[in-house]
């Protein structure tokens, strides 16, 4: 596995909607780093990609666990990034965003309005939320590293770049207001 600058040199064998991130990020002048690797399932199948990901920086890398939510009428869905590390309680995130009854959304939604599927779960669905159908929602802790990492809207490659571009250029292009969130740890 291989840190490198950047998007691919070929576009041979990548979904266009991988690409599109890509020119997401390239028409925003976010620099970033790309690691290729076999599919990344869970957390567990991370850690040689997080350990990569995090060569070279010394203040570390925000691997985030992206969880795709929705309350019980499954009229309200929301996009939860968390650290990777921490444990997720429903009872703390449903208090402060006033939603009870939270749970994992159904793959449908989150194709139907991120165009990912379950295990590309990533913030940068939210370039294909039109719609605003989906809240953001980030755990303060993740806005505490100086680098981010997500996957670019498929589980094959993950991305690095700096967490203040994630939040003064990334977020704002999605023109969805994120909600900053307190997860307590158990």
């Amino acid at each position: 596995m291989k840190l490198v600058d950047g998007r691919p040199e070929s576009t041979e064998g990548r979904l266009d909607k991988e690409i599109r991130v890509y020119d997401f990020l390239d028409s925003l002048g976010v620099k970033y780093q790309r690691v290729d690797h076999e599919a990344a399932m869970t957390m567990e199948a991370c850690e040689e990609i997080d350990r990569t990901l995090s060569e070279g920086v010394d203040s570390g890398v925000a691997i985030c666990k992206n969880l795709f939510l929705c309350n019980r009428q499954e009229t309200d869905f929301y996009l939860l990034l968390m650290p990777g590390d921490k444990p997720f309680k429903t009872k703390y995130l449903s208090a402060q965003i006033g939603s009870s009854r939270l749970s994992f959304a159904k793959p449908e939604y989150m194709e139907r309005y991120l165009d990912i599927t379950p295990g590309s779960v990533s913030v940068m669905g939210l370039m294909n939320d039109k719609d605003n159908k989906v809240q953001l929602l980030i755990d303060e802790d993740v806005l505490q590293q100086e680098y981010f990492a997500c996957h670019p809207c498929i589980n094959t490659s993950s991305l690095r770049f700096r967490t203040a571009d994630l939040v003064e250029k990334v977020i704002p292009a999605f023109d969805h207001e994120p909600v900053i969130v307190i997860l307590m740890q158990a």
